[in-house]
């Protein structure tokens, strides 16, 4: 059984058994769509909960270091302007986005619009974007 050094994440290098490098190398195939999945099966199978890590004073950009002059935006607001009339599968898509929501709070959300998403990194706003649009909604990001 051969071991690969792989970065944990608190910047250290952790060995892994071959049988979780094979796994981690197949994770890192998946698309975004694909790792939401996952994720989302994993939460159920094991009843837990994803929960986004927060950076440390180590990730953290160092003083006197110089940002470049025009940062690309990471997150963006999903603001639904219009449902349109298909909104079944609109409340079906902002369900997606947003688990927390029962079916009436996701009508009350979109029918009164605008109505907010939330803030999304840059992947999954386009990718809420994409499905609202394609269910018949009308979508800004802001």
């Amino acid at each position: 059984m051969t071991d690969k050094k792989t970065k944990s994440a608190s910047g250290g290098t952790t060995k892994l058994d071959s049988k979780l490098q094979k796994i981690i190398d197949e994770i890192s195939k998946l698309s975004i769509l694909e790792l939401s999945e996952l994720v989302k099966a994993i939460e159920g199978k094991f009843d837990v909960q994803a929960i986004a890590a927060t950076p440390t004073a180590s990730t953290a950009p160092v003083a006197g270091s110089e940002a470049p002059a025009v940062e690309e935006k990471s997150e963006f607001e999903v603001i639904i302007t219009d449902a349109g009339t298909n909104k079944i599968a609109v409340i079906k898509t902002v369900r997606e986005f947003k688990q927390e929501l029962g079916l009436k709070e996701a009508k009350d959300l979109i029918d009164a619009p605008p109505a907010n998403l939330g803030t999304m990194k840059k992947d999954a706003a386009n990718e809420a974007k994409t499905k609202l649009e394609t269910a018949g909604a009308q979508v800004e990001l802001k």
